[in-house]
């Protein structure tokens, strides 16, 4: 089992930045592939970024190409994400997720939410306007 645990959500103007960490704990591995998805009232989830097992390869929705950038330090068994210039469209509920069935760089990274096997509990970010 992998434990998954999100923070740094809050409330923050729109044009401000967050920064959002998911610290994962118990089997871990390094050849996972990570993401994040984020979930709207009333929408459906969506997916934002994913991020291969090396850090090398990353994947953006087009909603947040340019303002958002995906990381990971897996030495410290963690994944981020640095939302900037934020808008009020952003207001969600924001999850991270790993994919222990990931292949590799011959692969695509997983952006279908049925890709990810492991989920963290979400964090709030709000924009007010």
């Amino acid at each position: 089992q992998v434990q998954l645990v999100e923070s740094g959500g809050g409330l923050v103007q729109a044009g401000g930045s967050l920064r959002l960490s998911c610290a994962a704990s118990g089997r871990t591995s390094r050849t996972y592939a990570m993401g994040w998805f984020r979930q709207a009232p009333g929408k459906e989830s969506d997916f934002v970024a994913a991020i291969s097992w090396s850090g090398g390869r990353t994947d953006y929705a087009d909603s947040v190409k340019g303002r958002f950038t995906i990381s990971r330090d897996n030495a410290k068994n963690t994944m981020y994400l640095q939302m900037n210039s934020l808008k009020p469209e952003d207001t969600a509920v924001y999850y991270c997720g790993a994919d222990s069935d990931y292949r590799g760089a011959a692969y695509p990274l997983p952006t279908l939410r049925s890709k990810y096997d492991y989920w963290g509990q979400g964090t709030q970010v709000t924009v007010s306007s």
